[in-house]
């Protein structure tokens, strides 16, 4: 019984990984591509345009108002809410190649967002890859479409899942 219960402890303690970093950003990273699949999908079913705004502590998602003529947060879907990036985690936004400078949000009143990456009502992408990496490392994870347009997610420097 006691084996039983050491067996299961260690488990759970290799579940969690107590030393935190790359269990954070292994989840960090897939969760980011799930949501972009997730979201991608719900393009499709309403027909909608999002995209994703990130900043250099993290990201959020933007569905573009045909009535407004403008792109606003997402607030009806809490899926899709604003996210942080876990402590010692960076990002890094490609699009079309070229490296796109990420700027810290500002807080003013009727402020216009844009997104950097872009999901289309037709499952569309726009040219991306986003890079998560424990800061200062080369240590994480890009995140792109593949040649069939699926969006991936695989180590830095390693081959796609």
């Amino acid at each position: 019984m006691l084996a039983i219960i050491a067996i299961v402890t260690a488990g759970v303690l290799l579940s969690l990984n107590l030393g935190g970093g790359d269990s954070a950003l292994k989840t960090a990273g897939r969760r980011l591509a799930s949501l972009m699949r997730y979201t991608r999908s719900q393009a499709e079913l309403q027909t909608r345009n999002y995209g994703i705004r990130f900043d250099p502590r993290g990201y959020q998602f933007l569905v573009f108002s045909e009535q407004r003529n403008q792109w606003r947060t997402v607030t009806r879907d809490q899926v899709l809410r604003k996210r942080r990036l876990p402590p010692g985690v960076s990002v890094r936004v490609k699009l079309d190649g070229r490296r796109i400078v990420l700027r810290a949000p500002r807080h003013r009143h009727g402020r216009t967002l844009t997104p950097q990456v872009m999901i289309y009502s037709s499952g569309d992408l726009s040219s991306f890859s986003v890079t998560l990496e424990h800061t200062g490392t080369h240590q994480g994870f890009v995140i792109k479409p593949n040649a069939n347009g699926r969006i991936v997610e695989r180590p830095l420097g390693g081959a796609a899942h």
